[in-house]
């Protein structure tokens, strides 16, 4: 083992042993079958439309990131996308359904977005430039990423009293983008329809039974538009907060196989200039409470159209562009790690991060486009968290929250723990859901057989080797720089994570355990650990 290695053990027992409380804790990880699968690309992230004049409590966090002004030439921005492989990322927002496509018989003028007292969102209509439009569609192509495409649902409207709108749809405009796009043979994933028109809607809503109605048409449209492909883009809608009855309506009016996925955002942390912000990332119980509305949505579409799925289509923590001091720093992965636990278990196929760049919240930063803690976060969640989720149960205080996945890519399981307490130190027994727990020490001498060589006897575990010493883990321990949980600085497993000198995303890499060794979480800490021996049949 390198110095550096012992070094970081070192360090991080005496972490414990200064630590106020250490408790003993037992996790069962269920690995004979998953409870829930998500998408191979569950990880997404959104480009939003805000100009560079937008601005909430006198601060103006958006710069140059909107879907018209964003550099898509910037190396780091081309080499944080690519290091996900295929990131999914959705263009939409608030300004969404004010954008006019200046395509084919736009018959009003196409301008850039102006402040506009009267506007919706304090803002008059935008427009999409097709050489933009080009632009964005090559940058998805040069990086890999899965484009969902939130279509403005309000055109052609008519606003019948304060925020609610009615009329049909006109399709004319998104007809002829759509058109353009196949002609260019862009690959588009999912067309969404709408952005908070739903239930009473922020700003603007839009009746059910409209809503419903003209998704039939905009699903007609696709299929003509792309009869000749065996594989069509998604449909997907509404984008915004659940409202069981309204969600429920508009499965049943729309009907079978028409919506492929509801979408629905997040924002349970509050406003972005709550000064409370740190203490409700920190507190589980108020974390736990939105899990009822993963449920109740899961429920929804079970009873009302078993044929959808459900995704966070935009989740940014606080609203109104995020929190500042908060949102881009340490602390903030303690909530985006959890809610992507939390939703992963009820099935949500897909989670929409608001956003990839642009105000408080980007997973990078909006004027240097460094990537934020919550981009390693984020990247570290895709590449060892595979699709199928276990069920982890536990006697353990509600400050530890734990997650287990089958591993990505490769045999398997792999443990996600989070420690909310800021003085409790956890020693990990972690047990398979048969009784045999990993972390047993050699009792041999006592006439007890090893925990490896258990393994090999129940065949809970393979090893490669006949030796102990073949059986080991996978350990990335997240903290803070300096301690300070409001840093933007990532340390893993003892060293800053930094871009290289070159500008490019850096290894991530763990430190290699023998899997006897014990299990801890320091307080206000992150780790995920992957048992590559973990033989789990629900995984196969």
């Amino acid at each position: 083992m390198g110095f550096c290695t012992s070094l970081f053990l070192l360090l991080a027992s005496l972490s414990t042993i200064l630590a106020q409380d250490v408790e003993d804790v037992k996790l069962i990880v269920n690995a004979t079958a998953v409870v829930a699968d998500t998408d191979p690309n569950f990880i997404c992230a959104t480009i939003d439309w805000w100009p560079h004049d937008k601005c909430d409590y006198n601060h103006c966090p958006w710069g140059y990131s909107s879907a018209t002004n964003l550099d898509l030439s910037h190396p780091l921005l081309v080499k944080a996308v690519q290091a996900f492989k295929h990131l999914r990322i959705r263009i939409g927002g608030s300004l969404q359904d004010q954008v006019k496509y200046n395509v084919g018989n736009l018959k009003s003028p196409c301008h850039p977005f102006a402040k506009m007292k009267d506007g919706l969102f304090g803002f008059s209509k935008g427009c999409l430039h097709m050489n933009r439009w080009d632009e964005l569609n090559h940058f998805f192509s040069k990086t890999g990423a899965l484009m969902t495409f939130g279509l403005n649902a309000l055109h052609g409207r008519h606003q019948i009293k304060k925020g609610v709108w009615g009329g049909d749809w006109d399709s004319i405009n998104a007809n002829d983008l759509i058109n353009y796009t196949v002609s260019k043979g862009y690959q588009i994933d999912s067309w969404e329809f709408g952005n908070e028109l739903s239930g009473k809607g922020i700003g603007a809503s839009v009746g059910v039974e409209q809503y419903g109605k003209d998704l039939i048409k905009l699903k007609a449209m696709i299929e003509k538009l792309y009869k000749n492909f065996h594989s069509k883009p998604l449909l997907v809608a509404p984008g915004g907060f659940y409202d069981k009855e309204w969600f429920a309506k508009l499965l049943k009016v729309s009907g079978s196989n028409v919506v492929n996925v509801m979408t629905h955002h997040i924002y349970n942390l509050g406003a972005g200039i709550d000064p409370h912000l740190a203490k409700k990332i920190l507190d589980p119980h108020y974390l736990s409470r939105v899990s009822e509305t993963f449920s109740n949505l899961k429920q929804t579409i079970q009873t009302n159209g078993p044929w959808a799925s459900a995704w966070v289509g935009e989740s940014g923590g606080a609203y109104n562009s995020g929190g500042r001091h908060v949102s881009d720093t340490f602390i903030n992965s303690f909530w985006y790690l959890d809610q992507l636990g939390m939703a992963a278990k009820y099935n949500t196929k897909v989670y929409c991060r608001q956003t990839l760049i642009g105000g408080n919240y980007g997973l990078l930063n909006t004027t240097t486009f460094a990537p934020n803690p919550d981009y390693y976060s984020a990247l570290m969640w895709h590449r060892l968290m595979g699709q199928g989720v276990l069920a982890v149960d536990s006697d353990v205080s509600p400050f530890l929250r734990s997650y287990a996945h089958c591993s990505k890519g490769r045999a398997g399981v792999t443990l996600l723990l989070i420690n909310l307490s800021n003085h409790t130190d956890y020693k990990i027994n972690v047990e398979t859901s048969t009784g045999i727990n990993p972390h047993v020490k050699d009792r041999t001498s006592k006439g007890e057989i090893s925990f490896a060589q258990g393994l090999k006897k129940t065949v809970l575990w393979v090893g490669s080797k006949s030796t102990d010493e073949a059986l080991s883990r996978e350990e990335y321990h997240l903290t803070p720089k300096d301690g300070d949980i409001r840093s933007k600085t990532m340390i893993l497993n003892g060293k800053q994570v930094e871009l290289t000198d070159g500008g490019d995303i850096p290894a991530l890499d763990s430190l290699l355990l023998d899997v006897n060794s014990p299990i801890s979480i320091a307080p206000l800490s992150i780790k995920f650990i992957v048992f590559p021996n973990f033989n789990a049949p629900g995984c196969k």
